[in-house]
């Protein structure tokens, strides 16, 4: 394990680095995370209080003491964070990542309805409740503050640059050296379009409506009259054009998953004016591909348990609305959406850790002595083949 002059061996940062802020997140992300979860907690206290609604999904609103128990996990996990800025015995150090890594989780299952306000949003349509909207976006600002805290503190308990991840002396603060550019491994590519598979019997089922036609019992004019009761104009210009929104959703999705896995993802190609031959900036797929890809998992898994628990009696059947007319067709339809929201949401996941670990950089210190670090990487990925 090699000595950071930055970095003390049980984890707590040394004399601070000196480079612009952008480059000392290790440092401020404790602080940001914390400062986080007090405005979280006082804002749910307050949701709690005046007795505010505070949607979680349709016609389902959190009950106060959830919103007081999210408060006290937040300040738990805040508390955590200013912890990992102090020197801990061993045992601590494992309460703290335990407190780091379950308010993660709270949080990440809190951003679940990101995907449809991005969908609303994008296509005009409105904000169905403010209230929601702000809870789903401090939840996805306090999981991505705790996420940098735990990835950084982990990383300083191995003794490594808490910043690249990476072993290596010097304060960490300096320029981030790119790696080669490169291509998912071909498992990945194959998993990838595996899982993307799921989305065929969805977007089949709504381009069939959106096109006049019939399918699950359900006509394309009953479709068409019930999606665009409540819809924006640009949906109603897409839907009369024999497009559905979401399914021009889930084509962007895979638009982004293409880029994840192939060079043109990592640097811009030919057809994009004035950006031809520059590099990608690393987190401009990755965080998109995370934001979606996550509570879409959730969200679709949800939907593929409880299809078949309905179908087989289990679980009470679920009543028809309207355009659908039989219990059988809506059950199907959740199927469906359980399969493509699964599917396309950790293809998304499983093609972002290829990313990340294929464009990981490194400080610029980490390429002085030793084996270069993508050396290693890219003997992780099978990728190392491809630049003989």
């Amino acid at each position: 394990m090699s000595a950071l002059a930055h970095t003390q061996a049980d984890g707590v940062p040394g004399p601070p680095p000196t480079g612009p802020w952008r480059r000392r997140w290790p440092r401020w992300a404790p602080a940001a995370a914390a400062l986080w979860a007090v405005l979280y907690a006082a804002v749910e206290v307050t949701w709690a209080a005046s007795g505010t609604t505070v949607p979680w999904k349709a016609h389902s609103a959190y009950a106060p003491a959830v919103q007081l128990f999210l408060a006290a996990v937040a300040l738990l996990g805040g508390g955590a964070c200013l912890a990992t800025t102090r020197t801990l015995r061993r045992p601590l150090r494992a309460v703290v990542v335990t407190a780091l890594t379950a308010t993660l989780a709270v949080c990440v299952v809190g951003m679940n309805g990101l995907p449809v306000y991005f969908v609303t949003q994008a296509t005009l349509s409105g904000i169905e409740s403010a209230t929601g909207l702000s809870q789903v976006l401090l939840n996805t600002a306090g999981a991505a503050l705790l996420f940098l805290v735990t990835l950084s503190y982990r990383r300083r308990l191995r003794g490594d640059c808490p910043r690249c991840g990476w072993p290596h002396d010097g304060a960490g603060d300096g320029p981030l050296v790119p790696p080669p550019v490169s291509r998912a491994p071909g498992r990945i590519r194959v998993a990838v379009y595996l899982l993307m598979c799921g989305l065929l019997p969805w977007a089949g089922a709504k381009s069939i409506w959106s096109l006049g036609g019939d399918a699950l019992g359900v006509s394309g004019q009953d479709w068409q009259r019930a999606t665009n009761a409540h819809a924006s104009g640009p949906s109603k210009a897409l839907a009369s054009a024999g497009i559905d929104v979401t399914v021009l959703a889930a084509v962007v999705g895979v638009f982004l998953l293409l880029g994840l896995l192939y060079r043109w993802g990592q640097v811009f190609p030919r057809w994009t004016p004035f950006l031809s031959g520059r590099r990608v900036p690393r987190l401009l797929p990755l965080i998109p591909a995370w934001l979606t890809g996550i509570p879409l998992t959730m969200y679709g898994a949800l939907l593929t348990v409880v299809a078949p628990l309905v179908a087989v009696g289990v679980l009470p059947g679920i009543r028809p609305s309207p355009p659908f007319t039989s219990s059988s067709g809506i059950t199907w339809m959740v199927a469906f959406g359980g399969f493509a929201f699964t599917g396309l949401g950790a293809a998304l996941l499983v093609a972002a850790r290829s990313y990340a670990a294929r464009t990981r950089p490194s400080c610029a210190e980490a390429g002085k002595g030793g084996k270069p670090p993508f050396t290693v990487i890219l003997q992780m990925t099978g990728c190392l083949s491809s630049f003989r």
